[in-house]
C-alpha cells in the first residue's frame, strides 16, 4: 500500500524560503544594476522610443503587465504585450524599428521568446533582457542585460524571481523618468518587503481551504499582481482562480459572484483604489466572502469584507510588490492546508520551453 508523502511544515518549503529572500535579492539587484540602468535611462531620454513592446510568458508576463501600467502612467509611452506566437509560430515580421523591446524571463532560453527577441533586434528595436540566468541565450543576444540577481530558484512556483522582475522594471522607469519621488522610494523598498512578509493574512488562508472557485481583482498597477495571484492559486493549491480588472469584472463575469463564490481584491493606494473597494462592497452585499488587501486610504473596505493588512508603500508604484510578497506567504500556507506541496505542483516543470 502506497502511503502519501508527508507535507513539509509551512516554513520548510522551498517556496517559503525563496520568497522570504526577496528583500535581500532586490537590495542586491538595485546595487548591481544601478550604473547599467543610469546609462540606459540616459539613452532612452535622449532618443525616446515611439513605443515599448514586452514579451514574456507565465509569471514573467504578469511582470510585463506591471511594466505596461508603470511605463504608461509614469512616462506616457504606449506599451503593448507582443504575443510570442506571432514570431515563433506565425513567423510574421513586425514593425518594431526604434522600439524598446523588453523580454522578461527567468531562464532566458524558451525558443519562442528567443525567436521574437532575435526578430525584434533584426528589425531595429533596442532589446533589453530582464533575465535571471546571466549566461542564457536571451542575455547573449540582448543589447542591454538587466540581471534579476534572484539566484537559484528551485521551487516550481516563481516567487523571488517574479518580485525581482517587478523591481527591475521599477528601477528602470525611475531612472528613465528621473523622478525624485520614485527614486527615493527605491531606497526603502527592501525594508518595505520585509514588513510585507510579516503581515498576517491568515484569514485568507483559513477562509479558502475548502474553496473551489475564486476571482482575484486588481486594476492599473495592481492588475499584474492579481494575475500572479490567480496563477499561484491554480498551480500551488489546485484552486481555480481567474484574475480581472475591478472595472472589467463588471462586464459579465460578476454574474457569477454571490454566496459561496469568494473574491480577493487588491486595492491600489491610488485613484483606482476606491473603485476596487466599492466593487468589493457590492460583492459582499450579495453574500460573497470578500477579502480586500488595502491601506487605510483611498478607502476603507466595506464592513462586509475582511481587510488584509498591507505594508506601507512610499509610492503607489511599490504597492504591487508589497501586496504580492504578503500574498506569497499566505498562499504557501494555503497550499499545505489543502494538501498540496507548493514546490511540486502536478504536471509542471520549473522551466517551460514553448515554441
Amino acid at each position: 500500500m502506497n502511503m502519501p508523502l508527508a507535507l513539509p511544515a509551512e516554513t520548510q518549503t522551498l517556496m517559503f524560503n525563496e520568497a522570504a529572500e526577496a528583500a535581500d535579492v532586490v537590495a542586491a539587484q538595485f546595487a548591481r544594476n544601478r550604473d547599467t540602468l543610469v546609462a540606459l535611462a540616459g539613452q532612452l531620454r535622449a532618443a525616446p522610443p515611439p513605443f515599448v513592446a514586452t514579451c514574456a510568458r507565465g509569471s514573467s508576463d504578469h511582470a510585463a503587465t506591471y511594466a505596461k501600467y508603470l511605463i504608461e502612467t509614469q512616462l506616457g509611452i504606449v506599451t503593448a504585450s507582443l504575443s510570442p506566437s506571432i514570431g515563433s509560430v506565425y513567423e510574421t515580421p513586425l514593425r518594431l524599428e526604434g522600439a524598446l523591446f523588453i523580454a522578461i524571463s527567468q531562464s532566458g532560453k524558451s525558443p519562442d521568446l528567443l525567436r521574437n527577441a532575435e526578430a525584434a533586434k533584426a528589425c531595429g528595436a533596442r532589446v533589453v533582457a530582464l533575465v535571471n540566468v546571466e549566461d542564457s541565450p536571451l542575455a547573449q543576444l540582448a543589447d542591454t542585460v538587466i540581471p534579476l540577481c534572484a539566484g537559484p530558484e528551485k521551487s516550481v512556483a516563481a516567487t523571488k524571481s517574479y518580485l525581482a522582475s517587478l523591481a527591475a522594471v521599477l528601477q528602470l522607469v525611475a531612472y528613465w523618468k528621473d523622478d525624485p519621488a520614485l527614486l527615493a522610494a527605491l531606497d526603502g523598498l527592501p525594508q518595505a518587503l520585509r514588513e510585507a512578509w510579516a503581515q498576517d493574512w491568515s484569514s485568507l488562508t483559513q477562509g479558502l481551504v475548502g474553496a473551489r472557485n475564486l476571482f482575484v481583482l486588481g486594476r492599473g498597477l495592481g492588475l499584474g499582481a492579481a494575475q500572479e495571484a490567480a496563477l499561484k492559486f491554480k498551480e500551488t493549491c489546485g484552486l481555480h482562480a481567474e484574475a480581472y480588472s475591478s472595472a472589467e469584472v463588471k462586464h459579465g463575469p460578476m454574474a457569477l459572484v454571490g454566496a459561496g463564490f469568494p473574491v480577493l481584491v487588491f486595492a491600489q493606494p491610488d485613484s483606482t483604489g476606491a473603485g476596487a473597494v466599492a466593487v468589493a462592497g457590492e460583492f459582499g452585499a450579495r453574500g460573497a466572502e470578500v477579502w480586500v488587501a488595502s491601506a487605510p486610504e483611498p478607502a476603507a473596505p466595506a464592513s462586509s469584507s475582511v481587510q488584509l493588512p498591507l505594508a506601507q508603500a512610499a509610492h503607489p508604484a511599490l504597492a504591487p510588490l508589497l501586496t504580492v510578497q504578503s500574498f506569497y506567504r499566505a498562499i504557501n500556507a494555503l497550499a499545505l492546508r489543502r494538501g498540496h506541496n507548493p514546490d511540486l505542483p502536478p504536471h509542471l516543470n520549473k522551466v517551460t520551453e514553448t515554441v
